[in-house]
C-alpha cells in the first residue's frame, strides 16, 4: 500500500495546503467511503455540505469551498483534474509484465529496446521493433513487422496485426484486436468475393484503447488514430476511419468505414456514425447518436428518444408511425385556412 504526507503530495499537485502537513496518506476515496488515512476531493459546490459527515482525513477542493471544510486540505483551482494526477500518483495497479518471461516466442529478428518486458507465452514475429520501456502483456501476438513506440503498454490478450504502427506512451488493455481485416467484399452475382485489406493501422501517441475494441486496417490506405485519442471498451473502428487529435470514442460505438471524425471531439456511448463523410472538429455527439449525415459546425447533436414509462412510449411511437398521416392532414388545413 503507497503512503505520502500531505505536505509532499501538496507539492507534487502544485496545491495550496492548509492544515497538518504531516498527515499520512494511504490512498483516495470518494466523499461517502472515505476513511482518516484517505484524501477525497469536492468538484461540485452543490454537495459541499457533505463536508460535514466526510470522514477523510483530507480533502481537495478550491478556495471558495475551503470555509465549509474542517480537516486538512489542498485548494486547487480544478479538483477533479487534481484527483486524475493524484490518483496516477497513488495508483497501485501492476505492470502487465516484468522482464522476458521464459515461455515468450520472441523472433530472433524481432529488435527490443531497452527494458522491454513481454509476459508468458506472447508472440513476437520477425520484424517486430518494440522501442524502449515497452510492456507486452501475457497471451500478446505482435505480427511481422509491426513497430510499438517507447514506453507503450499491452495488457494480456491484445492482438496487433502485421505491419501496424502503434505511437509513444500508449495504453491497450486486453483482448483489444488492432489491424484486422476491414468488412471488404464484391459481389458476384449473390456470390460474396473477399477483399484483401491492403492497408495497415496507425495509432499515435498517448492513446489509449479500451478492451475487446477492434480497430480494422485500410483496404488500400491507412487506418488512423490521432494523437492523445482516448476510445473506451467494445468499439468497432472499421476500415479507413481516421480519428483527429484528441478526440473521445465512449463505450460501444460503432463507426463505419472511410469516416473522418476531426480533432477535440467527444462520441457518446452506443452511438453508430455512417462512413464516407467527415465530422468537424469540436463536435459532441450524445449518447445513442445515430450519425447519417456529415457534421460540418461544432455543436452538441442527439437524437433518439429518451426512455420514458412504458405507457409514454407507446404513445409517442404511435404518434411516430403517423407522422405522414399526421403532417398531410395539417398540409390540408393550412391550405384551407390559407385559401380562406
Amino acid at each position: 500500500m503507497p503512503s505520502i504526507r500531505l505536505a509532499e503530495l501538496a507539492q507534487q499537485l502544485n496545491a495550496e495546503l492548509h492544515g497538518d502537513g504531516d498527515l499520512v496518506i494511504t490512498g483516495v476515496a470518494s466523499m461517502h467511503s472515505a476513511k482518516p488515512q484517505h484524501i477525497t476531493f469536492l468538484s461540485n459546490s452543490r454537495y459541499r455540505e457533505q463536508l460535514a459527515s466526510c470522514e477523510a482525513g483530507a480533502v481537495v477542493l478550491t478556495q471558495a469551498d475551503l470555509p465549509y471544510c474542517h480537516t486538512p486540505a489542498l485548494v486547487v483551482k480544478n479538483p477533479y483534474l487534481t484527483y486524475a494526477l493524484m490518483a496516477q500518483i497513488m495508483d497501485t495497479t501492476p505492470s502487465p509484465a516484468s522482464d522476458i518471461a521464459p515461455s515468450a516466442v520472441i523472433s530472433p529478428a524481432a529488435r527490443l529496446g531497452a527494458n522491454v518486458s513481454v509476459g508468458a507465452n506472447a508472440v513476437i514475429e520477425e520484424g517486430v521493433e518494440l522501442g524502449d520501456g515497452v510492456v507486452i502483456g501475457a497471451g500478446c501476438f505482435i505480427g511481422k513487422f509491426t513497430k510499438i513506440g517507447a514506453g507503450t503498454r499491452l495488457w494480456a490478450n491484445v492482438s496487433v496485426y502485421h505491419q501496424v504502427e502503434i505511437g509513444e506512451k500508449c495504453l491497450i488493455q486486453s483482448n483489444t484486436v488492432i489491424g484486422a481485416d476491414g468488412f471488404g467484399y464484391a459481389n458476384d452475382r449473390g456470390n460474396w468475393v473477399k477483399i484483401p485489406q491492403l492497408g495497415s493501422v496507425r495509432i499515435g501517441d498517448r492513446v489509449e484503447i479500451g478492451a475487446c475494441t477492434t480497430i480494422d486496417r485500410g483496404a488500400l490506405d491507412d487506418t488512423v488514430i490521432g494523437n492523445g485519442v482516448i476510445i473506451d471498451n467494445q468499439c468497432q473502428i472499421a476500415h479507413n476511419v481516421t480519428i483527429g487529435d484528441n478526440t473521445a470514442v465512449a463505450g460501444g460505438v460503432i463507426m463505419a468505414g472511410s469516416l473522418k471524425i476531426g480533432r477535440y471531439c467527444q462520441i457518446g456511448g452506443a452511438s453508430v456514425i455512417n462512413g464516407h463523410m467527415e465530422i468537424c472538429d469540436q463536435a459532441v455527439v450524445t449518447g445513442m447518436g445515430m450519425v447519417m449525415r456529415p457534421i460540418t459546425e461544432p455543436g452538441i447533436y442527439s437524437s433518439g428518444i429518451p426512455l420514458q414509462p412504458n405507457k409514454a412510449w407507446r404513445k409517442t411511437a404511435a404518434l411516430v408511425m403517423n407522422i405522414d398521416e399526421i403532417n398531410k392532414r395539417l398540409k390540408a388545413v393550412e391550405k384551407k385556412v390559407n385559401n380562406d
